[in-house]
């Protein structure tokens, strides 16, 4: 499974694509006695899942979760878990139209040029319907970190040139766009169906806050904690930057301005600002560790694009079908779901690192 695994420890492998006959994950790596039920898995898919609202494809999945393995009368057994959920609302017509055309913005030729095959329905693997399954093992990973105060929290934090100025976790599940700033959503949702209206897309920035994460976690070098999630949120399709802490605003900073000036906090060791957004040489500091990834605009839009075809023959295209006007909303989950298992999986990792731990 080249490419489809991630973790060393919490370990998931995914597999199938957007127009085949569904999506599943295998998890290891979780220990046995946690209690665990589908109906929880469910509730973090139904976040992510199609049809939503305005803002989001029309494309209806039910997104039904099935525990295939691992878990007996409603405790995980500590064997692999494995998790199906079925595709239903299939429509590969409009791809057969373009099947020999490549779509700008998306990984056809690109795939097209590693494999010499692909499959043209909606993207087959490159699809984003198969952070389904990352969804589905993002919730147990949660779950898990819950168990020691770590949650974790995500929401839309800029769409197009709007940018949030409030930040109310109350506020992110009220409206459609998953904006904490309620006066600032309005704003992004008139954005996105302005561009909507005109069969175009827009971008945005997600931004993800862990809560309670201990010092200690991240591996030297190579693995280190920062870098893994980087690499977690990077794997999401359609994420083309990403910021742990200020991020590229230290380009403007002097190391007096930069730094966080460490202080105590009661008993224990904090620091008076965030800037390093909770990790410090690749290791947690005890901090909220804050991520921040960049999400382009939707790739498919309904307006003429040049392109080439499969033959080599100059060709415009249009993209129809059905798409997310703006990626954000859905990708909240999803990049929660990728820094749990970072956590969880750094977490485990961390009990071994010396002794009486």
């Amino acid at each position: 499974m080249s490419g489809s695994t991630f973790g060393k420890v919490f370990k998931i492998a995914t597999w199938g694509e957007s127009h085949g006959p569904g999506l599943g994950v295998v998890v290891e790596g979780c220990p046995a006695g946690l209690s665990l039920k589908e109906s929880e898995i469910q509730k973090e898919l139904d976040r992510r899942k199609t049809g939503q609202s305005k803002v989001t494809t029309t494309r209806k999945e039910g997104d039904e979760i099935r525990i295939l393995s691992g878990v007996f009368q409603g405790k995980t057994t500590g064997t692999p878990i494995a998790m199906w959920v079925e595709n239903h609302d299939v429509d590969s017509s409009k791809y057969e139209l373009i099947k020999d055309l490549f779509r700008p913005g998306h990984a056809d030729y690109t795939y097209q040029m590693k494999y010499g095959f692909r499959d043209y329905r909606g993207g087959g693997r490159s699809s984003a319907r198969e952070t389904v399954a990352r969804v589905a093992a993002g919730a147990i990973a949660k779950k898990l970190l819950r168990r020691h105060k770590i949650q974790i929290t995500g929401y839309t934090r800029q769409i197009g040139p709007l940018v949030a100025k409030k930040i109310d976790f109350k506020e992110i599940e009220r409206n459609i766009i998953r904006c904490p700033d309620k006066a600032m959503s309005e704003k992004m949702i008139d954005h996105i169906m302005q561009a909507r209206k005109k069969g175009d897309s827009v971008g945005g920035t997600v931004e993800i806050i862990a809560q309670g994460v201990p010092a200690g976690l991240g591996e030297p070098v190579f693995d280190k904690l920062d870098a893994d999630l980087a690499k977690a949120v990077m794997s999401i399709p359609a994420v083309k930057g990403v910021e742990i802490g200020i991020g590229f605003q230290a380009a403007e900073m002097l190391g007096s301005q930069c730094n966080d000036a460490f202080t105590l906090k009661g008993k224990k060791v904090g620091t008076r600002t965030n800037h390093a957004g909770g990790i410090l040489g690749g290791i947690s500091n005890g901090e909220d560790i804050v991520v921040r990834l960049v999400v382009k605009p939707t790739s498919s839009i309904n307006k003429g694009q040049d392109t080439v075809t499969a033959q080599g023959k100059k060709a415009k295209i249009r993209v129809e079908g059905r798409h997310d006007p703006c990626i954000c909303p859905r990708a909240v989950p999803i990049a929660e779901a990728m820094v749990a298992l970072t956590l969880i999986d750094h977490w485990m990792r961390n009990q071994g690192s010396r002794l009486g731990k």
